[in-house]
């Protein structure tokens, strides 16, 4: 009996062995993770851009009128007429007037100086310009315009030297007084041979200079109020100077210069 169930048991056990070979066991698959995927970059075809401040508009100013009241020409001179020049000639110091040019020569040693005046008109308020040019000229010479030149040796004198420095002076009696000592110019001569314009503007007590057509300077002085233009050269040294004006063109001026304000006072209140 026990032999017969003990063959039942093993049978069973190799059968179901048996079917389980039939039958394998279904495979498993894994489902694989998704990997993590990175989000793909947007283009902007138009990216914006930084909205500048508009820069504030620039007023330009007008360029400041150095010769205001500037009028017509009242006379031109082409140094054709000898006769209107005070000249002389010697063998140390000579001004003449040859060639369409009036030539002011010094050879001895300075100090000394040389002048012509011109005999007309007589002049208040004018613009006046002429061409110099220098044929030597040492570092310590001097030319320039005379304006206002009165009898009795008076008038003024635009200076410049020939290392490149200008000045105003006032002649009253022969004294000689500087109403601007010197100051540097880029516009003057550094050393001959040179040309330069001169260019004076003087209406009133109100004078203004210029060299090149570029403004150097402006004084004021009451004393001389008009007379006649002229030139000068002045050698300070042992080097001779020579120095010829031309094309001497003088404009009237219509102008009224601004008069300064009064500083205002007070006025003391009355005691009882």
């Amino acid at each position: 009996m026990k032999i017969t169930t003990f063959c039942r048991g093993t049978l069973l056990l190799i059968f179901l062995a048996a079917c389980s070979g039939m039958f394998p066991a279904p495979a498993t698959t894994s489902t694989p993770v998704p990997a993590t995927t990175t989000p793909t970059a947007t283009i902007v075809w138009f990216p914006p851009t930084n909205t500048s401040s508009p820069s504030p508009a620039q007023t330009i100013l007008p360029t400041l009128d150095q010769r205001p009241g500037l009028g017509e020409l009242l006379f031109g001179d082409s140094f054709d007429q000898p006769d209107l020049w005070s000249t002389s000639v010697s063998s140390l110091a000579s001004a003449s007037v040859t060639r369409n040019r009036l030539i002011l020569s010094l050879s001895e040693q300075g100090p000394v100086s040389i002048l012509s005046l011109r005999s007309q008109p007589v002049l208040g308020d004018f613009y006046a310009e002429v061409v110099a040019k220098l044929s030597l000229c040492g570092s310590q010479d001097q030319f320039g315009m005379i304006f206002r030149a009165a009898p009795g040796d008076n008038y003024y004198r635009f200076t410049v030297s020939c290392d490149g420095r200008v000045r105003i002076e006032r002649i009253v009696s022969g004294s000689n007084t500087p109403l601007l000592d010197w100051l540097s110019s880029g516009d003057a001569p550094g050393a001959a041979p040179a040309e330069v314009k001169l260019g004076v503007w003087a209406v009133g007590s109100e004078m203004r200079f210029f060299l090149n057509d570029h403004y150097q300077f402006s004084v004021r002085d009451p004393v001389l109020h008009a007379g006649t233009l002229g030139f000068f050269a002045y050698a300070n040294g042992a080097a001779p100077i020579t120095v010829s004006f031309s094309d001497l063109s003088v404009y009237s001026v219509a102008y009224v210069s601004p008069t300064p304000s009064l500083t205002p006072s007070r006025t003391p209140t009355p005691t009882p």
